[in-house]
């Protein structure tokens, strides 16, 4: 049984709220003052969506990439065996393949664009890593946990992953594209959602992260901004980004202290250790949020704080929801992970879904309307954009983007190339040095 709760006052979610993206650094990490100097310039932030039109049609490399070697002969450069295998280098003339026709979002590296194939009439989605960023901030390895995992993910709500590959300066990872937008956008929108609406959401993530956790994988980053919604699937979701994704088996534990702040687990925000458990506690704020229009715990800027408020919080749902859903919501929302709902077959019988199929074929044929007709809300681009106005990007030059790593060209030279950069103390990194160990 999950830990008793109670009612909150309401807090309607804002637009402008400050929120806590990324990883939450640990305590007691020595660094120097340069990294201070880049953690201090990357604060929290969220991506923001932003649906920019380009006046002039931009090509995806930039000229300095463009002019990379083309030959086959020789040894390749370190910046680009260090990527390797995980990101397949191409050069030239790949650049003819694709056309940029905008912005979706500003990810923590940088930009993720729309992006057209011109070859095969589609459009994508592609996430640009400058490397030195990669490099920078010590997750190279993490950035190939990233494409190793999402190869391995077919599955109707998860976002699919459909290529990857690297060029000298840069590495792209390429996924569908999902034009409805994210529930984060359609939650601010419609401030709550019903119970027969929640059980359709509930019913795709949860058989989303049963087949993760069924490979040996823990997502660590389940929030309503990384639920997509696909318009090729009549507004059903799709999981993704998988950044913060560890492969992790039955029984093993981890210690990283990763997430968005507001969505962690106990555990997590403690330091670990913890396991799969933890993402079905993120599922059970993303369920809370959806039915109540608030979070269960508003986020704090430091993690210690934030657990605080976790571990005092009672959780008490309004006596207007169903006994149903408040007893999967306190099943979920239980603090201790040993006793908390974290399986596939236990989520699957739980009284609010009877009567619900978990068969993705059937729930992908029911159109989710609900969806559908907020994309036709007038304040639908306006909450899309998080309150930023495509102002800002009005003389926004692509090639700039992809040059911004340039300027750090000469460190990477001197760095050791052929491992992982030491430091991880970035609030986008892990700070703690333990290994994920087996459970004893």
């Amino acid at each position: 049984m999950g830990s008793s709760v109670s009612k909150s006052p309401r807090r309607r979610p804002a637009a402008e709220q400050q929120r806590s993206d990324g990883f939450i650094s640990n305590l007691g990490v020595s660094i120097s003052h340069r990294l201070q100097q880049l953690r201090r310039s990357a604060p929290f932030s969220r991506p923001v969506r932003l649906n920019c039109r380009l006046s002039v049609t931009k090509t995806l490399l930039p000229p300095h990439d463009r002019a990379q070697r083309t030959s086959g002969d020789g040894p390749l450069p370190a910046l680009v065996a260090v990527f390797l295998p995980e990101f397949p280098h191409r050069s030239f003339p790949l650049h003819d393949r694709f056309q940029i026709l905008g912005f979706i979002a500003k990810g923590s590296f940088g930009p993720i664009l729309k992006v057209k194939d011109i070859s095969k009439e589609k459009t994508f989605a592609v996430k640009v890593l400058p490397k030195s960023e990669i490099l920078q901030r010590g997750v190279l390895e993490q950035s190939k946990e990233e494409v190793i995992i999402q190869r391995q993910l077919k599955h109707p709500f998860i976002h699919n992953l459909q290529d990857c590959w690297q060029t000298q300066w840069h590495l792209f990872i390429m996924c569908e594209y999902c034009s409805v937008g994210d529930l984060y956008t359609y939650w601010l929108l419609k401030g709550k959602f019903g119970e027969e609406e929640v059980r359709l959401f509930g019913a795709e993530l949860g058989s989303a992260l049963g087949f993760l956790h069924d490979l040996g994988i823990v997502h660590r980053d389940v929030k309503m901004e990384n639920i997509l919604l696909s318009d090729l699937g009549n507004g059903h979701l799709r999981l993704s980004d998988f950044g913060l994704s560890h492969r992790l088996k039955r029984g093993g534990r981890a210690f990283t202290i990763c997430g968005t702040i507001e969505y962690m687990a106990p555990e997590v925000l403690s330091g670990g250790p913890y396991t799969h458990a933890a993402d079905w506690w993120s599922l059970g704020v993303v369920l809370f949020s959806l039915v109540t229009g608030e979070f269960p715990v508003r986020p704090e800027s430091n993690h210690c704080t934030m657990l605080s408020k976790v571990q005092a919080f009672p959780y008490l749902l309004p006596q207007t929801f169903s006994p149903a859903l408040r007893f999967l919501l306190t099943e979920l929302l239980c603090k201790n992970p040993a006793k908390r709902l974290c399986t596939l077959e236990r989520f699957k019988v739980q009284t609010f879904f009877r009567g619900l199929s978990f068969d993705a074929q059937i729930l992908l044929k029911t159109p989710v309307c609900f969806i559908l007709d907020l994309r036709n809300h007038p304040d639908w681009a306006a909450k899309a954009m998080r309150g930023l106005s495509s102002d800002c990007f009005h003389d926004f030059d692509f090639d700039k983007t992809f040059y911004s790593s340039i300027e750090f060209s000469p460190k990477l030279a001197n760095m050791d190339l052929n491992r992982d950069p030491e430091p991880k103390t970035h609030i986008t990194q892990d700070l703690d040095t333990r290994q994920d160990l087996p459970e004893q």
